[in-house]
């Protein structure tokens, strides 16, 4: 059976200009390209897919969102984002959580493309398994070959429009704050060792005392979430200040000081990451690194809808804010 794929490589175009050409995409695809793809399907008897063709014309008004914990506030934030682009434009959002399992992701795209949803837009980090990457792409070049869009929040890795977050900058950025306030012995609650994004954090944060002569941070891996924070807490030593790599985690790293009657930021400073709305009322309030989740969240969906045919990678810079559960070392 010939496939989209064998034609754009008979063509020598890429598989999305193949799509475009054949499967009934609004997308715009010059001349001479068309006649490449044109000529390639003719001589290799490729027959388009009338379902295909149904959805490139946007027949559908439905959007995939797949995220990967909707408990938690920063997939609610981007989430809240996508949905006030897709009422925007008389779309429905359908969201899936993966509760952080890379194959509930791959079968979530899978299912996606067989309800022939307009775009899928996928937020969270990828995985550092680069096995798991391949066929979580693998899917949604299965559901691109169909004439869907696809926009990611995360790290770019595939092949699909990406809003990248600014994590390793962010937490450098970070880190030169906290070492202004007087601080040199650190603890980073790092999250999973096998998420990209809290490994770039952690990666950012430690560079930065590194490069400052400064003895390396206690490094305690966890979970992604509050009771992640907590148990790690549990284990930190010797610090006076303690970088969790999300502001969930943080809000479990206050609760287990408290606890244990440690007082932020008297006897030690905590700070998270994101900024998460939802938060900013804690006490003591959180210092951290913000994110214009809600932002991130609408501009992955502009992406995924947009025409034009290169694929787009943005970075969004994140800004650290000092608050009180920071200060200067007793």
């Amino acid at each position: 059976m010939v496939t989209l794929e064998d034609v754009a490589q008979q063509a020598g175009v890429s598989l999305a200009t193949a799509s475009r050409v054949l499967n009934g995409s609004t997308r715009q695809v010059g001349a001479s390209l068309r006649a490449k793809v044109e000529l390639a399907a003719a001589q290799l008897g490729y027959r388009t897919n009338v379902a295909a063709q149904t959805l490139a014309r946007g027949a559908g008004n439905v959007i995939g969102l797949v995220v990967h914990d909707l408990t938690d506030p920063y997939f609610a934030a981007l989430a809240d984002g996508a949905m006030r682009v897709a009422d925007s434009q008389g779309l429905v959002v359908m969201v899936g959580t993966t509760r952080r399992d890379p194959e509930r992701e791959i079968s979530y795209v899978s299912a996606l493309n067989a309800q022939r949803v307009r775009a899928v837009l996928l937020a969270g980090s990828r995985t550092a398994d680069p096995h798991v990457t391949r066929r979580l792409r693998e899917e949604l070049d299965r559901y691109r070959e169909t004439g869907g869009r696809v926009a990611c929040v995360g790290q770019d890795l595939l092949g699909a429009d990406t809003v990248v977050p600014g994590n390793r900058e962010g937490a450098a950025a970070l880190a030169r704050a906290l070492t202004g306030l007087g601080h040199r012995r650190f603890a980073v609650l790092a999250g999973p060792a096998g998420l990209i994004t809290a490994r770039d954090r952690a990666a950012g944060f430690a560079g930065v005392l590194a490069g400052l002569g400064l003895p390396a941070p206690q490094i305690v891996h966890g979970s992604f979430d509050r009771d992640g924070g907590y148990a790690a807490a549990a284990e930190v030593s010797g610090a006076t200040c303690v970088f969790a790599v999300n502001d969930v985690m943080a809000v479990g790293a206050l609760a287990a000081f408290r606890d244990r009657g440690i007082r932020v930021p008297h006897d030690i400073s905590v700070a998270g990451f994101d900024d998460i709305v939802t938060l900013r009322d804690l006490v003591p309030a959180l210092s951290t690194v913000r994110l214009p989740l809600a932002d991130m969240g609408a501009r992955a969906l502009e992406l995924a809808l947009d025409a034009a045919e290169e694929i787009r990678a943005e970075s969004v810079a994140g800004e650290v804010v000092l608050r009180e559960s920071t200060r200067g070392p007793a």
